[in-house]
């Protein structure tokens, strides 16, 4: 004997709805926790110069904090290593940088300058940001 079956399957539309809810929360969630990532770096506060330009040419940085830290492309260093650097750039014979903040001292940056020049680096840059004219 055959029963008949009384329960018919209905093709309905797939409901995205909490599909959407979920999309949209880790959108937020993603948005959020995205600006919380600080990126590491030294800050320092440019002087402002109206005659600066722009280097092109890949260059060794060096950076000097407010408090006479020294970084050498950002890796803190101290004097000593950063003349047997500066000794080994001075064969590549490239441009030299130094990024040094508004509030460091000028001794410290008149001691590295003197160091770049007594270890034969020709070309010494001081970085700036722009002035209005």
């Amino acid at each position: 004997m055959k029963f008949k079956r009384h329960l018919t399957l209905k093709k309905d539309e797939l409901n995205i709805a909490p599909l959407v809810d979920v999309v949209f929360l880790l959108l937020i969630f993603f948005m959020l926790t995205s600006s919380f990532i600080f990126q590491p770096g030294i800050k320092i506060n440019l002087p402002k110069a109206i005659t600066s330009e722009v280097l092109q040419q890949q260059s060794l940085i060096i950076t000097i904090t407010a408090d006479s830290q020294v970084y050498l492309n950002d890796r803190r260093i101290s004097d000593e290593d950063l003349y047997i650097e500066m000794k080994e750039s001075a064969k590549s014979s490239g441009p030299l940088l130094i990024k040094a903040d508004r509030s460091a001292s000028v001794g410290k940056v008149v001691e590295i300058w003197d160091m770049c020049r007594d270890a034969g680096i020709t070309q010494i840059h001081i970085a700036t940001s722009q002035a209005k004219k």
